[in-house]
């Protein structure tokens, strides 16, 4: 039997008592993170922000927006990041439960109050709050009649079907949009980043019923036609092979380029771009390897790369760029180089929990360049636009200590550090001030 160290838990029941009152203590914890994050939008109003109309299209300092529904008081911009920072999260997780916290406190108080006191559990008030921030006023406050007493109880499907009721019956105009938009719910998501090792993806989507029907039959028809060929594979595997064959088929016939008059068309080779980072032993043919793949982020094996390559596609090689060397330039903008260098070095946001692919990422100078900061190896960090913005427009600073690790400071004092993607707090609390 396992050690334990669990005080007076001699009994089965003494455990299932110590449990309860864990969870309990747990969802009082819960609820009282929620208190701060309103004390916290509280103390970050739209008065602190200078100036919260943009005269243009481009954004430059901070700005006070709407985080909950309508009727809910606008927050500074940049507040929620400097809050989950301290709770070990990301600034959109950190928006999220602000905007939650507002949206119960102002416009589901029934349910905030039952919540408060223990009777309704915190995440299913939170879904509440998430499918109500697009209500008018007056359709939250229905919703919030209707369930407050049995939220805890009610189904989550019957939620939903309340919340639908009451955006036809206080947004009719809206509720029409959405009917007419509601084509814009269909897609088709092929989930690359999350690439297995064996080089398999997950594939979902969701469309329309004809369509569906479509797309069902000709990958049927695909996958009987690969049995006929002589197939041995599962009936899965050829329907999965199949959609394949379908989309490469597709782009044989979107890639025709005529030569002109009676001239046979010419069919441009499918083009596999990625970048593929390789050990010395993962090149050779006759071992055995993995290799990462920057655009998933994902372990493949050197044989699956070898497989994508074969046959007609088009493969660039481009020289290995050394990410200990250094390189410097005495001009603000960042050279080609320069820019590839960080990003590979720093494959996401250099931003505590900020996990945006670097490739999407604005190129920082850490010391701005306009105090001296040079344009150099150890001066350029990737930032994702909001992050960056924050950086330049209130009290979050950084210093890179190398080439893939950050120490920020906070508006209030946190220091972290963002070492080759991982983030911890240095500091459990701010300093008092």
């Amino acid at each position: 039997m396992a050690d334990h160290e669990l005080p007076d838990c001699d009994t089965p029941a003494a455990v299932l008592a110590f449990a309860q009152e864990q969870r309990a203590a747990v969802q009082r914890g819960e609820v009282l993170i929620l208190e701060a994050a309103l004390v916290w939008a509280a103390m970050h109003p739209e008065e602190t922000v200078a100036d919260s109309t943009p005269t243009t299209e481009l954004v430059f300092g901070e700005l006070a927006i709407p985080l909950a529904g309508e009727g809910t008081p606008l927050v500074a911009e940049f507040a929620p990041m400097e809050f989950g920072a301290a709770l070990g999260m990301s600034t959109d997780s950190a928006r999220s439960l602000v905007g939650d916290a507002l949206e119960l406190a102002h416009r589901l108080k029934r349910t905030w109050k039952l919540v408060r006191a223990g009777k309704v559990p915190l995440w299913k008030a939170r879904r509440l709050a998430q499918l109500t921030t697009t209500l008018p006023l007056d359709g939250a406050d229905f919703v919030d009649r209707q369930v407050a007493g049995f939220v805890g109880k009610i189904s989550w499907a019957g939620i939903e079907r309340l919340v639908d009721q009451a955006r036809v019956a206080f947004d009719p105009e809206g509720a029409e949009k959405d009917r007419r938009e509601a084509a814009d719910g269909r897609r088709f998501d092929i989930h690359a980043r999350e690439a297995t090792h064996d080089g398999t993806v997950h594939v979902e989507g969701v469309l329309d019923l004809a369509d569906a029907l479509d797309l069902d039959t000709a990958i049927r028809h695909g996958a009987e036609e690969l049995a006929a060929l002589g197939s041995p594979e599962s009936l899965d595997v050829r329907r999965s092979m199949a959609a394949g064959e379908l989309a490469r088929r597709q782009l044989t016939f979107d890639l025709r380029a005529e030569a002109g008059g009676d001239a046979a068309s010419v069919v441009k080779p499918r083009q596999v771009v990625i970048h593929v980072h390789l050990s010395d032993a993962a090149i050779s043919r006759d071992e055995a390897g993995i290799a990462h793949v920057e655009e998933t982020r994902s372990i493949v094996s050197t044989e699956q790369v070898r497989g994508w390559c074969r046959g007609d596609a088009h493969v660039t090689i481009k020289p290995v760029i050394d990410l200990e060397a250094h390189h410097h330039t005495d001009a603000y903008a960042i050279p080609d180089k320069l820019t590839e260098q960080t990003r590979l070095a720093q494959p996401v946001c250099a931003f505590p929990w900020c996990e945006r692919p670097a490739r999407r990422c604005d190129t920082d100078h850490v010391t701005a360049h306009g105090t001296g900061g040079p344009t150099c190896s150890c001066n350029l960090a990737p930032l994702c636009r909001r992050h960056h913005r924050a950086k330049t427009h209130t009290g979050w600073t950084y210093d890179k200590t190398d080439a893939a690790t950050y120490l920020w400071r906070s508006p209030h004092g946190l220091h972290l550090v963002k070492d080759h993607g991982a983030t911890r707090l240095v500091t459990a609390h701010p300093p008092d001030e």
